[in-house]
């Protein structure tokens, strides 16, 4: 066997591995949060409830991450899981919020790459939108993760002046803090087909 493909089989099993405890780390909090079988109304209800606690907490964390948020057409609020293993994989579950009509859309998130590091580490991301055409793209999925700046953690990031840029802002909580600039580079956010489902046409979970 030659030493490329022996590298490339290798990355590939640490992919695998990686993904696979992503999956096993967002199936485990999907079923403590919401009920693994629980319907598809219950599941909204709690991310409606993180949304709103993780909301609550930025507030508390950064005033100006409120008056942001005061100026914003809507906003998005995600619970993440990222785990790294050489390579990294992620995902979670949010919901985005048009502040004008109350309009909900529950959307899912996933990540993947190159990392140095080992560790696992479960995270509350917090989108605030400028304008309408910024938050449509994202909702529809044309929203471009490019561009995005090393987090800042701490009492400094929370003291920082707060702006829109390219029309959006971005917010990561953890358990250590806030972080002012979320790193979402090569992340990919889409609509839920379960979650957006009408109460009404809901069989099942």
């Amino acid at each position: 066997m030659s030493a490329p493909h022996s590298l490339r089989q290798r990355m590939s099993q640490l992919l695998v591995l990686t993904l696979l405890g992503a999956g096993l780390l967002l199936a485990g909090g999907e079923s403590a949060q919401a009920g693994f079988f629980a319907t598809a109304s219950e599941k909204r209800a709690k991310v409606d409830a993180l949304a709103e606690e993780t909301l609550n907490r930025l507030f508390r964390e950064s005033p100006k991450a409120k008056a942001l948020f005061d100026r914003s057409v809507g906003y998005a609020v995600f619970d993440a899981t990222k785990v790294s293993l050489l390579v990294t994989g992620g995902g979670g579950t949010g919901v985005a919020v048009d502040r004008g009509t109350a309009q909900r859309t529950y959307m899912h998130m996933g990540t993947g790459g190159l990392n140095l590091g080992i560790g696992g580490q479960v995270l509350r991301l917090v989108f605030l939108f400028g304008d309408y055409e910024t938050m449509s793209d994202f909702v529809n999925g044309g929203w471009g993760a490019g561009g995005g700046a090393a987090a800042v953690a701490g009492r400094h990031a929370a003291a920082a002046e707060t702006s829109f840029i390219n029309g959006v802002a971005v917010f990561q909580l953890t358990d250590a803090g806030l972080l002012l600039v979320a790193e979402v580079t090569g992340t990919k956010f889409w609509r839920s087909r379960k979650l957006n489902i009408p109460a009404v046409l809901e069989t099942s979970n």
